[in-house]
């Protein structure tokens, strides 16, 4: 059993500038956690921290209930796999793998019986006897992982492992992560600032930004019911849709473009701000045919057509806003639609700043199926 907890965990450089601010966090036995946030949010700062390659201003890390902050890196029993493979370029592929064991003068029987696991674990096998110069970027990376694998650590950390391969080899290589994590059944925590990358990976994900923890829940939740504007902004490719406004009567009127909407009844009696802040995601946006309380006409400005879907960007003096529609829908620039912002797909967060919470409805809708499902606390 492996735990690793963060208890208000702080890291500062200097007089003025605060990494981590207060970070608490508990990853469970055999969990896949990812940090996510954009460059400068502290979510590998956090994860070297946790390895004890950074050393906290404040707060506790413990693993398994004991606390590590004075234990040296290569005494917490913890594997990382960063960014670079960090190979070395003169040791073949399995001599890269072995190193960590020959490091403790582990009996060499015990270092081919683990080199050779780990390489078929990774279906690398064939690839023992080559030098790093001679491998794919996947390959390598392979390696590092096998490097890691071969510890028999308590946990792993992945510092952005995946940044530098391609797009196909990337989604390749989560996949991979993926699995190994969960046949090994270990603890792992994982560092991205791609939101694809966390929301496939994570059991739970921490969205971060600022050095602060601003959600941490699984990737549905915090994809459908975002803690605030940041997240809601930060998590969606394309990310949601935001117009700052007022409310009045129940109904929002953008501070961009000529645009009120009705706000369902439940939202508009929880909302406690002005001005504040309507969302709605891009593939909940519909085209109609007829006016209604939640529509509003709209001009095209530009349509990209993905293949399965097209996204069209709507002006609204200034404000991006976009839908994603059927790729068979004939839609052209400069075209005048009616859009529909469905009711039960609308978000509104109290205030116009990446902090502002979002409005709890009473009943929160599971926005992939029919019917309601209770709020979480």
């Amino acid at each position: 059993m492996t735990t690793i907890e963060l208890d208000t965990i702080r890291k500062e450089f200097g007089d003025d500038i605060v990494a981590v601010d207060d970070v608490s966090l508990t990853i469970e036995d055999g969990e896949l956690v990812v940090l996510v946030g954009p460059s400068g949010s502290g979510k590998s700062t956090t994860l070297r921290i946790i390895a004890g390659l950074e050393a906290p201003t404040g707060g506790d890390i413990l693993i398994d209930g004991r606390r590590v902050n004075d234990v040296q890196p290569q005494n917490r029993d913890i594997a990382m796999v960063f960014q670079s493979f960090a190979l070395y370029p003169h040791r073949s592929v399995r001599n890269n793998i072995s190193f960590p064991l020959e490091a403790r003068d582990v009996p060499k029987a015990e270092i081919d019986r683990r080199v050779e696991e780990a390489a078929a674990m990774l279906d690398i096998t064939e690839l023992l006897d080559r030098k790093p110069a001679n491998l794919s970027g996947g390959q390598q990376q392979r390696v590092a992982l096998g490097r890691a694998l071969v510890r028999d650590p308590q946990a792993f950390l992945m510092d952005e492992p995946l940044a530098n391969l391609d797009a196909k080899l990337r989604k390749e290589m989560r996949t991979e992560v993926v699995r190994l994590q969960q046949n090994l059944d270990v603890t792992m925590v994982h560092v991205t600032h791609n939101q694809e990358e966390a929301m496939t990976m994570g059991d739970r994900v921490a969205v971060m930004n600022e050095g602060a923890i601003q959600q941490l829940a699984p990737p549905k939740e915090v994809y459908r019911r975002p803690a605030n504007r940041f997240v809601a902004e930060f998590i969606g490719s394309p990310s949601m849709n935001l117009l700052d406004g007022s409310l009045s009567d129940g109904t929002f009127h953008a501070d961009a473009g000529d645009v009120s909407i009705r706000v369902p009844d439940e939202l508009a009696d929880a909302s406690t701000a002005t001005p504040l802040t309507l969302g709605v995601r891009p593939e909940s946006v519909q085209i109609v045919d007829s006016p209604g309380d939640y529509t509003f006409e709209a001009t095209v400005d530009v349509v990209e057509l993905m293949g399965n879907v097209q996204i069209v960007h709507i002006v609204l003096d200034g404000a991006e806003f976009l839908a994603e529609v059927d790729p068979d829908l004939a839609v052209d620039q400069g075209d005048t639609l009616l859009v529909r912002l469905p009711p039960e797909k609308i978000d509104l967060f109290d205030g116009v700043q990446p902090d502002s919470p979002r409005v709890e409805r009473a009943v929160e809708h599971d926005r992939s199926v029919d019917g309601p499902v209770a709020t979480e606390e």
